[in-house]
């Protein structure tokens, strides 16, 4: 089942080093006793993003080494400093049986929910984005979590598939969904550039 708590680590790279900056991240994993990371590249080109499941609060302190590796092995491709958030789990349209995503692709959708309308939008959100993705085939795995520690809180939906993105996209792109997207900025998401983005990642396999 998805880990109850998820640490993403996200780098923005020189983009005419994102392999060798794959490259030298996959080998960090590999050399660290934290298990069952995951690598995903942006599709622009322009970042790395790492997932690391965790089992409680206290286990983020046997991240800090790994990060200080990552710090000084990593800057030679970075063009910025690393953007760390701690999500837990809320609930999964649809689960999976492994602690993190797998998928070819994943979407990560970040929504700042007023706090005064979450409960709200809880309910709101299963009537509508929820019946959305459970109806869309091509979504494998949609999981729904909320910041613990972030720099941009809010919900954070983080959405798995392997077919082209641009077939996974068109049921969030159709007039239902658009309807959807207006009825939350309306109601409950905050205004200003961290009210709702999305940014799609596809997975980077280890070398051998």
């Amino acid at each position: 089942m998805s880990a109850s708590l998820i640490v993403t680590s996200e780098l923005s790279v020189k983009p005419d080093l994102v392999d060798e900056a794959a490259a030298a991240w996959h080998r960090l994993q590999g050399e660290s006793p934290v298990p069952d990371r995951s690598l995903y590249r942006g599709l622009d080109g322009t970042s790395l993003l790492e997932f690391t499941p965790l089992s409680a609060l206290a286990d983020v302190e046997t991240l800090r080494p790994d990060w200080q590796r990552q710090f000084e092995e990593l800057a030679p491709f970075a063009e910025g400093d690393f953007s760390r958030e701690l999500l837990g789990f809320v609930e999964a349209p649809k689960p999976t049986e492994l602690a993190l995503p797998r998928t070819r692709y994943i979407q990560m959708r970040h929504v700042e929910v007023k706090p005064a309308q979450y409960a709200a939008y809880r309910d709101w959100r299963e009537a509508t984005i929820f019946d959305v993705v459970r109806n869309h085939d091509d979504v494998q795995i949609f999981l729904a979590y909320h910041s613990v520690l972030s720099s941009e809180p809010g919900v954070m939906f983080v959405s798995g598939f392997d077919c082209p993105p641009e077939q996974y996209n068109t049921a969030f792109t159709s007039p239902r969904y658009q309807e959807i997207v207006r009825q939350a900025g309306d109601r409950y998401i905050t205004g200003g550039d961290r009210g709702l983005y999305t940014k799609f990642y596809e997975r980077v396999e280890q070398q051998r």
